[in-house]
């Protein structure tokens, strides 16, 4: 049996947690590591898991072991669970964001099995977009033990090349804040033509959600369901017009462009000296 050890009891390992006991993993198999007595007491009230201060009897009996915590810290972790990784040499899964294979490698050694992923904040409500990379000693096995816990909270896809995390960073971990931010202007915009705030949040939220919907379930091209909804010279039209005067796709690729250069910034960070 698969026994998976949380090392963080925050909100994507809640996120996680719920949707792996939603697929039938028995809480018994998940154990958490949480510093924090609080939430420790939440979550074994929540999902019935064992609940640990200590990183080292979370993880005592795992063989895979889920960093769900800042990259700062990972040093420290290893510290910790140096024993423990080298007798029980379980698959190790990192969900901390922007942190590369060689630096996980660094800290806890270059014969374990590591995948690394980038999930978005809507896992938490079981609709995420993750991006997944693997090294060298992850067995077929373990990439689909890894895929099938990151399946729990949304879609998944493999990414062989892993400077490309940084782009999946860009478009998927990012990417919810740039809708966010799509419906407060549409909102703000809205309320200055004297529509109510709760209406037309209301209104633009649903857009966006049904707008996702039709692309996600219809499987068709995006470019396609934009021509289907854009009448010759109707609204659609002179708003799509408005957005390629003011540079819209040059918008976006910038914006692309500086969240992925960001990305692999703050990785750098994390590495040595010289």
């Amino acid at each position: 049996m698969t026994r998976i050890a949380f090392i963080g009891g925050g909100n994507m390992a809640r996120s996680l947690i719920g949707g792996l006991l939603k697929t039938g993993i028995p809480a018994s198999s998940i154990s958490v590591a949480e510093p924090r007595a609080e939430a420790r007491q939440e979550l074994g009230r929540d999902f019935g898991v064992a609940c640990y201060g200590e990183n080292r009897l979370a993880a005592a009996e795992a063989n895979v072991l889920i960093l769900a915590v800042k990259p700062q810290i990972m040093p420290a972790v290893h510290a910790e669970l140096q024993d423990t990784l080298h007798r029980q040499r379980p698959l190790l899964i990192s969900i901390a964001a922007g942190v590369r294979i060689d630096q996980l490698e660094r800290w806890f050694g270059h014969t374990l099995p590591i995948v690394r992923c980038m999930p978005n904040t809507p896992a938490l409500i079981g609709a995420g977009a993750t991006g997944l990379c693997a090294n060298r000693r992850v067995s077929p096995e373990q990439r689909a033990q890894a895929q099938h816990i990151m399946d729990a909270v949304g879609l998944t896809r493999w990414i062989d090349d892993e400077a490309l995390m940084d782009t999946v960073t860009a478009i998927a971990g990012s990417s919810p804040a740039y809708f966010f931010a799509l419906v407060e202007a549409l909102e703000d915009t809205a309320f200055a033509q004297g529509m109510p705030r709760d209406v037309a949040r209301a209104l633009a939220a649903q857009a966006c959600l049904g707008a996702g919907r039709m692309l996600t379930e219809s499987g068709e091209d995006p470019g396609e369901l934009r021509q289907r909804v854009t009448s010759p010279h109707g609204t659609t039209q002179a708003a799509l017009e408005s957005f390629a005067a003011d540079h819209f796709h040059s918008i976006v690729a910038r914006a692309v462009a500086a969240a992925t250069r960001r990305g692999a910034e703050l990785a750098a960070s994390l590495d040595p000296t010289p």
